[in-house]
């Protein structure tokens, strides 16, 4: 069973498409136009070991938030259909990570209720070109989209890069595992209700 997905979403704002593998290998090729958004994109890949392509234009003129946040969305829809009906599914995971003097907390749900606790703050307002407030924009359009219940801690650290790599890192590290298939599980839908269906 293929457990992949191509979406492309076109708006007067960005133009984005996005094609996903969950049983990949880690490879990412990444033009968002925003650095620091490729940056972090590549170590959902690498760390999910997803294979990963998006390709990005937006009104970078303006500032970022639409491309982040519309990237954020059409990544969230691909591991939506890439999950299908969701059955033999791992389904929950966490994972701390650190960076050096920064720890990240990610935990999972794969639940198909979106909901997003944010419990990050940074130091610096731009990492690069890139907004600091963003990435809870980033995270948000990802966990409703894709259909996930996701809570995302910053444990400590002082250096912004730190942190949101960290966080990122451990989203991925906590994907791998709440996407990966159970044995156990066989064909069931991992939920007393008998769907993950809303």
């Amino acid at each position: 069973m293929s457990r992949s997905a191509t979406i492309e979403r076109n708006t007067r704002e960005t133009r984005i498409r996005v094609t996903l593998d969950l049983d990949g290998e880690g490879r990412a090729d990444l033009a968002t136009g925003i650095g620091f958004l490729d940056h972090m994109l590549d170590q959902l890949a690498r760390h999910g070991l997803f294979d990963l392509t998006v390709r990005a234009e937006g009104d970078l003129n303006v500032d970022g938030h639409h491309t982040v946040e519309d990237v954020g969305i059409v990544l969230g829809q691909a591991f939506r259909q890439a999950l299908g009906d969701r059955r033999g599914l791992t389904r929950f995971a966490a994972a701390h990570v650190p960076l050096d003097e920064a720890l990240g907390r990610v935990v999972v749900d794969l639940s198909n209720r979106p909901c997003l606790i944010w419990q990050v703050t940074f130091p610096a307002p731009m990492i690069g070109q890139m907004d600091t407030e963003l990435f809870q924009e980033w995270f948000r359009a990802f966990a409703v989209n894709a259909g996930m219940t996701l809570h995302v801690a910053s444990l400590y650290g002082t250096n912004s890069h730190h942190i949101a790599e960290a966080c990122f890192k451990a989203l991925a590290r906590a994907l791998r595992v709440a996407c990966s298939m159970d044995p156990r599980q066989a064909d069931r839908v991992p939920s007393t209700k008998g769907t993950l269906h809303q």
